[in-house]
């Protein structure tokens, strides 16, 4: 494994084992995150993603294997909301993490509890809704808007910047009709980019290179174009450095392997080089994460490939 691909990746596969087309139960998707957690691929694991509405199934599943006492590391949680009681959910939020949470919360054994949500997500269709999320999720959660991209993302995007939030977009799912364009992703990149608004995404990309891939797990599933996680993060790296939109749409449609160099000094796409440095700034205060029902599916296909 690179610097360039750690630098990447870090921390940056949230696994959504509980959501299609995995669909695990809670008790399978603790335990896969649990093991996740403590295999040798676990720098590259993030947040476990769970709906606010089944946060006490989650608690009473999961607890048994927190780690507990004051130097243990807590699970990190992302919370979905539904945003029809914001308030309520919020005010949820923060009951968890004061019951399990290390800022406070004292499980029976008398030591800190061992998980924490630090991030909440939600849906949003207008720069009004953008703005009562901020009023509402306090400063303590990083706040993920998931906005549409067929159209142009502008609007929102200046709205959950000026909110000081996060944005999400969807790059898939278990349809082909989910899948934005190459040309309306590239767009999205480009306008975080500008504004300087961190992002996440989310489906669709279990692979590390975009190709076609089955849609579910089911062995009659039909194929899809599926964008890679390499690509999508790799040109986040390069809006960041202000390429243009047809070139970004180009980056996200690569194919080869043998067109990208991650190394020790950077990455580089068809003779243009982002500096390491630049690539961790855009790791950090861009793309940030991407949500995946499956964990070992990212990994093992960039093991295969010789990126890890």
């Amino acid at each position: 494994m690179t610097d360039a691909v750690r630098a990447l990746m870090a921390g940056a596969i949230d696994y959504a084992g509980l959501f299609p087309p995995a669909a695990l139960s809670m008790a399978e998707a603790v335990a896969n995150y649990d093991d996740y957690r403590q295999g040798a691929h676990a720098w590259a694991l993030g947040r476990f993603i769970v709906p606010a509405t089944r946060l006490p199934e989650f608690a009473e599943v999961a607890a048994p294997r927190w780690p507990h006492g004051e130097t243990a590391a807590p699970w990190r949680v992302s919370a979905l909301l539904a945003g029809v009681d914001l308030e309520t959910e919020v005010a949820q939020v923060a009951d968890f993490d004061s019951r399990h949470g290390r800022s406070g919360g004292i499980v029976p054994d008398g030591e800190r509890g061992g998980a924490w949500i630090d991030t909440v997500e939600l849906r949003v269709n207008e720069p009004a809704a953008v703005r009562h999320v901020a009023e509402v999720v306090p400063r303590w959660l990083d706040a993920y808007v998931e906005i549409t991209i067929a159209d142009d993302p502008a609007p929102m995007i200046r709205a959950i910047a000026d909110a000081g939030v996060r944005a999400k977009v969807r790059t898939g799912g278990v349809t082909t009709d989910a899948f934005p364009t190459a040309a309306q992703l590239a767009r999205f990149l480009a306008c975080c980019a500008a504004h300087r608004v961190p992002f996440k995404a989310t489906a669709g990309l279990h692979h590390p290179l975009r190709a076609e891939y089955r849609l579910t797990y089911a062995p009659d599933a039909p194929l899809g174009t599926m964008f890679g996680y390499l690509n999508v993060f790799v040109a986040a790296v390069f809006a960041r450095e202000q390429l243009g939109p047809s070139e970004l749409t180009a980056l996200l449609e690569e194919r080869e392997l043998g067109a990208f160099t991650l190394d020790a000094d950077g990455i580089g796409w068809r003779g243009r080089r982002v500096a390491i440095d630049a690539v961790r700034a855009a790791h950090a205060d861009l793309a940030q994460s991407f949500g995946s029902c499956s964990f070992t599916e990212p990994v093992e296909d960039a093991t295969a490939l010789g990126l890890l």
